[in-house]
């Protein structure tokens, strides 16, 4: 619920969570703590401390703390989106990020580590990468020159620069559409979504960015094309870590960055799963709403991704920063905070089992409130029990 304006006898806005988001700040700092534990005692099991904590503590954090449904007063929002100490904490993060990407191929390449050490290092490293990505998806949101370019720089390391374009030109106008590859649909697993978003997601970017460089008429092959600049930046920063390290550790990056996307794809798969908006026209959808979208408010988990898991007002108003992201009543909501649901999403029978109904509970068992997977429709709405006519 939407905290009432103030009124002119109330004290000024205090945001309690000012120094909270300092906390997106040292989660991805932690990069070193495994591999320092690694050379200080010798055991590569230390490595596994790290992934426990970005996969199972952070989880249990968001149960024990639970949620923060708190807003700022709209009157205080024009203050507090002004307010560039916000914008400092995530200008920070980026070389903060970069250094970790970098100190973990240094480490790899470095330290002899057995396959369950080296796995555990794609899994940190990947890690760094996803929050490489929610930090360029806050930053490449904005109307900045700078964060803009922040955006395209953060994003390079595990050559997503593409996502800004498909994500602000591509995803926000199609979301919870069937015809949006980064909306996961009922009865699809994370893996089959996998192969549709992945690739999906770079053919809509470069369409949308050919097209928006020849309406201008300006050559796609070009040093104008905002993916082949934060690709070019990937191309320097691989090939400075291969003649420095050495072509081995080629592989790890290819891995590790892979993992890092995949986490982009895990958020995509959660997002909006199952979630439709409703088709007006052939092809033209109901403007996209707050309860189109999944959304957590859990503490923990939100102080460490920049309010990502507010995502229903982010698709409703995507320029409204971080720090302003308000929770609605009566919205479409998950479980737990990202990281938990990530491990769900993983096990397809547990997704299904914690998700499906809820999902019907959001919107009914109406087929036309429903993004279905097209290839097992018949067999949903049997399994299911849903109606081709329903109410909504």
């Amino acid at each position: 619920m939407q905290a009432p304006p103030l009124s002119s006898s109330q004290e000024p806005y205090r945001d309690r969570k000012r120094y909270a988001w300092l906390f997106s700040v040292l989660v991805p700092s932690i990069v070193g703590i495994g591999p320092t534990l690694v050379l200080v005692t010798g055991d590569p099991r230390m490595l596994w401390i790290q992934v426990a904590f970005f996969y199972l503590a952070l989880p249990l954090l968001d149960f024990i703390m639970g949620e923060d449904k708190s807003n700022p007063p709209e009157s205080a929002v024009p203050a507090l989106e002004a307010d560039t100490y916000y914008r400092w904490v995530t200008f920070l993060l980026v070389p903060i990020l970069w250094c970790a990407f970098i100190f973990s191929a240094w480490f790899v390449a470095s330290t002899p580590l057995p396959l369950h050490g080296l796995i555990a290092m794609v899994l940190i490293t990947g890690s760094v990468g996803g929050f490489c990505i929610n930090l360029g998806h806050e930053m490449g949101h904005k109307n900045t020159p700078l964060e803009r370019w922040l955006a395209k720089l953060v994003l390079a390391p595990t050559g997503y620069g593409h996502f800004s374009v498909e994500h602000n030109r591509g995803h926000h106008r199609d979301v919870a559409t069937p015809v949006d590859p980064a909306s996961s649909r009922l009865g699809e697993t994370i893996y089959a979504f996998l192969l549709r978003e992945m690739p999906g997601a770079l053919v809509r970017a470069w369409k949308l960015e050919s097209t928006r460089l020849r309406n201008a008429k300006i050559p796609v092959w070009s040093l104008h094309n905002e993916i082949l600049q934060p690709a070019l930046i990937t191309l320097a920063l691989w090939t400075a870590l291969v003649v420095w390290l050495g072509i081995q550790i080629l592989p790890f990056l290819l891995v590790a960055s892979f993992w890092a996307n995949f986490q982009l794809t895990s958020a995509n798969y959660i997002e909006h799963y199952g979630l439709l908006r409703g088709e007006r026209a052939p092809g033209k959808y109901e403007p996209c709403q707050p309860h189109h979208s999944w959304n957590s408010n859990h503490i923990v988990s939100n102080w460490a991704l920049f309010h990502l898991q507010r995502h229903s007002d982010h698709h409703a108003h995507p320029l409204r920063r971080y720090q302003s992201l308000r929770h609605f009543d009566n919205l479409p909501t998950l479980p737990n905070g990202y990281f938990g649901m990530f491990l769900v999403a993983y096990i397809p029978p547990l997704w299904r089992y914690v998700m499906d109904e809820r999902l019907f509970k959001v919107v009914g068992r109406d087929v036309s409130r429903i993004n279905l997977d097209p290839g097992k429709r018949d067999a949903l709405i049997t399994r299911y029990q849903l109606t081709q006519h329903g109410a909504g």
